[in-house]
């Protein structure tokens, strides 16, 4: 692991999902670039001294030196740094043989997201990025009615990412307070750490990216110099229509995550707050709870681990992606799809296309020519 340090929210995520399957052993890090707090933070995990790093270049040039030399060496990097980090620390590893499991988003450039797709697409290695919601077996279960036509054609997307541990004007402090640096962060602020997880969803689901969008960014919290509130209008190929909205100062809200996808023939709709559930309303017809451990899909089924009844969440649907991953490491199929550098450079694009849309005042603005 590179980041994830003590006191880190995210990467304690990544090693408990990593854990969870007994696909993993977590065996060197670069957890802090400060060898005191590296090296604490690698006792406190279970690292042994000598594979904790407090520079990840040099754990990226002994881990691929001893995978030559046949003697060890890591299989596989997770990467959970701050995220103008992820570039340069991703290509380190891929260029020692090493698989990749990055967190997203995967950069914080449209440039830099394309470079490593190509990296990665020669390098003939795994590289995963981790959409947290996409490991949910209803989510699965989701894109696997709209791939059979169950909803008929697409109509209208509408996605929502609603928090409020923001909306009191605080300023970050500790772990996450690089969330609110521009040189750390990127350029987006709400809008690349949980707009891109709205905007992900609804094309893991939809099978379908938008062609245009039209977007609008706000800061609401004084001295900030990123945005906290995000609202999208989307256009698709086939006419459809759709709208995104992501905030983290919306008053009462834990972690609203909620996808309604609508097509000619039914009604898709998704909680993340309540995600063994899946609601399916045909048009004309009775809303249908779909849950958990109940649905006879193959992806939904692959995905689930407990009995119906028994609530499966966040750590399960995150250990999902790891499994997914282990599994593709090994050389094993996994049913669904798992997001890769391909995601990652759509939600770059996603990214500069609102950036250049709010700049422009809200004008419309093509993904498509964006990602060439």
């Amino acid at each position: 692991m590179v980041g994830g340090g003590k006191g880190a929210f995210i990467g304690a995520v990544h090693r408990m999902a990593a854990r969870l399957d007994d696909r993993y052993e977590l065996v060197a890090g670069a957890l802090s670039s400060d060898a005191m707090r590296a090296a604490e933070g690698a006792a406190e995990v279970g690292i042994a001294p000598e594979r904790s790093y407090a520079d990840w270049r040099e754990m990226a040039r002994r881990e691929g030196d001893m995978r030559r030399a046949g003697l060890g060496g890591i299989d596989v990097v997770s990467v959970v740094t701050p995220n103008h980090l992820h570039a340069s620390v991703v290509r380190a590893f891929l260029a020692e043989g090493i698989h990749v499991i990055c967190d997203k988003p995967l950069t914080t450039t449209l440039a830099d997201s394309l470079a490593l797709q190509e990296l990665a697409r020669h390098s003939g290695l795994v590289c995963v990025l981790t959409h947290t919601y996409t490991g949910y077996p209803m989510v699965r279960h989701a894109r696997a009615l709209v791939e059979q036509g169950l909803i008929g054609e697409l109509r209208l997307v509408q996605v929502e990412y609603s928090q409020d541990w923001w909306a009191e004007g605080q300023a970050l402090t500790g772990e996450g307070g690089w969330r609110e640096d521009p040189a750390q962060a990127g350029p987006a602020g709400t809008l690349g750490d949980v707009g891109i997880h709205a905007y992900q969803l609804a094309s893991y689901v939809t099978g379908c990216e938008p062609e245009e969008i039209a977007a609008e960014l706000h800061t609401f919290g004084p001295g900030r110099q990123l945005d906290d509130h995000v609202q999208v209008m989307m256009r698709y190929a086939n006419g459809a229509r759709g709208t995104l909205w992501a905030s983290q100062v919306a008053t009462g809200c834990e972690n609203a995550l909620t996808l309604r996808v609508y097509g000619t023939k039914a009604q898709l709709r998704f909680e993340q707050e309540q995600p063994d559930v899946l609601w399916l309303t045909p048009q004309g017809g009775a809303a249908q709870r779909l849950t958990r451990g109940r649905v006879s899909g193959e992806a939904a089924q692959q995905a689930t681990r407990i009995p119906a009844g028994h609530p499966e969440g966040y750590i399960e649907a995150f250990a999902q992606l790891y499994r997914d991953a282990a599994n593709l490491i090994e050389g094993r199929q996994i049913i669904g799809r798992l997001s890769d550098f391909d995601d990652g450079v759509m939600g770059s694009c996603f990214i500069d296309a609102v950036l250049q849309s709010h700049r422009s005042n809200t004008s419309w603005v093509s993904l498509e020519q964006l990602s060439g």
